[in-house]
């Protein structure tokens, strides 16, 4: 949830509505990362009510790209860190540093 108050599931909605798509469109143009086709419009409408969350960040980035949503914003949202940023490819040091100063710049 964002400090706004709003959760990934309401941002996918809003942004899917004002591009004009049904779920079952959108649902249509997310394609599941094992190459299984795509998402079901079920697992969409429970994203979008937040009872589910992305399972990965290959449909974050895909959310992203169809949407136009920042892909940033939507890890955020989505309570996860982009494959890049993951602790392990880094030290302790950098991680708290890094969360200090991404806290310093939310509270700007």
């Amino acid at each position: 949830m964002s400090a706004d108050g709003v959760t990934f599931g309401q941002a996918i909605s809003k942004a899917r509505k004002g591009l004009g798509l049904s779920q079952k469109e959108l649902a249509a143009r997310v394609m599941k990362e094992e190459g299984g086709g795509s998402i079901s419009p079920q697992y969409l409408n429970d994203i979008e009510h937040d009872r589910r969350s992305p399972t990965s960040g290959h449909l974050i980035r895909q959310f992203s790209g169809i949407l136009n949503i920042p892909e940033d914003y939507l890890y955020a949202l989505a309570g996860r860190l982009p494959d890049d940023l993951r602790p392990d490819a880094s030290t302790p040091e950098k991680v708290v540093k890094a969360f200090a100063n991404f806290r310093k710049t939310l509270k700007e």
